[in-house]
């Protein structure tokens, strides 16, 4: 399977909002409200398209702050939550990789293409994970570990 990385743009909000609602069954609006007032980082943002210029991945990278994520956080923990937002950090906000693709190296490549960029600029990866989610164990194997959770999510932080 022969497919490409690339970095991603502002202009490539509507694929994103797409993919999301699509893969997650996410209101639209809020998924629109979610890429317009998140900070997405666009430079690390990556998508991978395959020998036809079809999308088959989408990593979005975003610079919001743990508690945007989940504000209950600031009642529950708020010396962790002083503590982390004393480092520097990037969050995943998506991470979505076509069914045929699910299982191969694309999104370990995907991520790998910008750890070298990361590891110089960030402390840690704030990546939350929705409960019902499958990726907690994926984040796991790469090392994240959990450091909060509360109804919605499990908040993992993987030292860079």
């Amino acid at each position: 399977m022969k497919y490409t990385l690339h970095r991603m743009t502002p202009d490539d909000a509507p694929l994103t909002i797409d993919w999301m609602v699509r893969q997650y069954g996410f209101d639209r609006a809020e998924v629109e409200s979610w890429v317009r007032n998140l900070h997405f980082n666009w430079p690390f943002s990556v998508k991978a398209m395959d020998a036809d210029g079809k999308i088959i991945g989408l990593l979005n990278m975003s610079d919001y702050h743990i508690e945007e994520e989940t504000p209950q956080i600031l009642v529950d923990a708020p010396k962790l939550l002083a503590s982390l937002n004393s480092l520097s950090y990037i969050a995943v906000f998506s991470f979505i990789v076509a069914e045929p693709y699910r299982g191969t190296r694309l999104n370990y490549e995907m991520i790998m293409s910008i750890m070298p960029e990361l590891k110089g600029q960030y402390d840690f990866i704030f990546i939350p994970v929705l409960h019902h989610l499958k990726t907690h164990q994926y984040w796991k194997r790469w090392g994240a570990t959990e450091f909060y959770h509360d109804k919605e999510c499990v908040c993992y932080k993987l030292d860079l």
